[in-house]
Parts: structure tokens; sequence; C-alpha cells
């Protein structure tokens, strides 16, 4: 009977053990996954600094390159000598260290008729010479001959053209005596010449943008522009470019320029457009 009795008592007390032993290991369970579970969001967040930093040193350092070449552009041209043009004759001019230098008191070449805007817009390329050798490019420039195409590859080769690779690029460029952004004139013979790529850019490219930029300002605004490449006697590279330009109605954009068709570290044989490096 005591026996019996005792039995009893077991299985009346098993529901209780049962439910202890599950709360227990629930417990057990719940406690396990608080230690298991850790917060890793500020490793994620330093990894994301750690890769946005690299980046953004890469970003310092190529500002800084370009302000230290745009301060370099700026020392050299802050004091370009005057060469009067009336006196010296800009095919017999032999470069001297500075690649580009004020003619004629910086002041451009033009009559009042050039600068007469009744016809509107215009532009207008000369012939090629008997050697084939480009001449000249005349323009009434207006935002109205801007293009909105891109610019497609170039395929016409100038005279002098025999190009090859030097430190940081090729030595040379197919120059556009007016630049396609002012005009949209591209694979035109009588608009290329070659030039070596400090000529095209920044030299070039410095005057064309402030062109550019005076242009968009107004649909009103206009720039007379000449440009013509100097060669001397029959030698097919030319030795450089002359740029004039007069904002009509202000001197907004003025300017009468000569820059050298030279590269520094490269010599040029301009009778035919083959160099040497050194």
């Amino acid at each position: 009977m005591k026996k019996l009795i005792k039995l009893l008592m077991v299985f009346a007390l098993l529901p209780s053990l049962t439910a202890c032993a599950n709360q227990s290991q629930a417990a057990s369970t719940t406690d396990s996954k608080v230690e298991v579970v850790k917060n890793y969001s500020y490793q994620k967040k330093t990894k994301k600094l750690v890769t946005k930093n690299k980046k953004l040193k890469k970003s310092i350092t190529k500002l800084q390159q370009e302000i230290a070449d745009d301060q370099k552009f700026i020392d050299e041209h802050n004091n370009k000598p005057v060469q009067n043009s009336a006196n010296t004759k800009l095919a017999d001019m032999n470069y001297n260290g500075t690649q580009e230098i004020i003619v004629n008191n910086n002041q451009p070449n033009f009559s009042q008729t050039d600068l007469n805007t009744n016809n509107g817009a215009w532009q207008k390329y000369g012939d090629l010479d008997n050697l084939n050798r480009v001449t000249s490019a005349n323009a009434l420039l207006n935002v109205s001959l801007m293009p909105s195409a891109k610019r497609e590859a170039l395929h016409w080769n100038p005279t002098g053209w025999h190009n090859k690779r030097i430190s940081g690029g090729w030595l040379y460029n197919r120059s556009h005596l007016i630049g396609y952004q002012l005009t949209g004139q591209n694979n035109n013979p009588k608009n290329l010449m070659t030039g070596t790529r400090s000529l095209n850019s920044p030299e070039m490219l410095a005057h064309e943008m402030d062109i550019a930029y005076y242009l968009k300002k107004s649909s009103s605004h206009y720039i007379r522009y000449r440009v013509t490449p100097v060669f001397r006697g029959n030698e097919l590279l030319p030795r450089g470019v002359q740029m004039e330009a007069q904002s009509i109605g202000d001197n907004s954009v003025r300017f009468n320029v000569y820059i050298f068709n030279v590269q520094s570290g490269v010599t040029l044989n301009y009778a035919d457009g083959t160099s040497q490096i050194g």
C-alpha cells in the first residue's frame, strides 16, 4: 500500500518536473543566445570609413596635382614677354623657354569692318596651300555655332604628322585651328594642323575655354576670332600658331598671342615632323 502511494505521488509530480525542465532548457537556450549574439556594427562602420578615407586620399592627391599644374600655368603666363609683330616676323622667332608670348601689346589686328555683326555668326577656312598645309581660320563666333553633338574621332592626318608615344601620352594632337566646341568643325582638313600636346592643351585650350564661357553667357555675345598657323619656309610642321580674339561691344575677351609648337623633352624636326626624345 505504501509503495502504491509513492508511485501515485511520483506520477502526480511528473508534470511539474517536466515543466521545470522545459523552463530550465528555455532559459539555458535564451542565455546561450544572449552570449552568442554580439554587436559588430562598429566594425562594419570602421571598414566603410577606412575604404572611404582611401578614396578621399586619392582624390586629394589628384586635386593637389591639378592645383600645382594650374598654378604652374598661371605663374608662366603672368609674365609673358611682349613682342611686337610689326617688327618681328613670327616665323623667324625661336623658342626661348616661354611657350606663349603676347603679340602687338595683346591687341588683335581687326578692322572695324572685321567686327561687323550685320550678317550674324559665320566661319571661314582658308584653302590648303601647294604643300597641302593648313592656312588660316576666321570666324564671327556666337553660341548659335556651338555644337550639341559629341565630337567624333579624328582621322585626317595634317602635314608633319609623325606621331609617337612619349612620357605622359602622345607627342602630337590633330589640333583644331578653331576648337570643335566653338563651331562644330571636326574632320575638316582646312581646320587641322599637327600640334604638340602642350600647344593643344593647356595653351590653346585655355583661350578657347575663355571664349566659350563668354559666348554661353548670352546669345547676343559675339567674338571675332582668327587663328593662323605659322610655318617657316617649306617646313611641314608649324613653328607655332597665332590666336587673335575680340569680343564685340566690350573687351571681355581680347588677346593677340603666339604659341610655339614645342614639347618639353622632345626635339622636333620641323621640316617633316619627325622627332627625337631629348
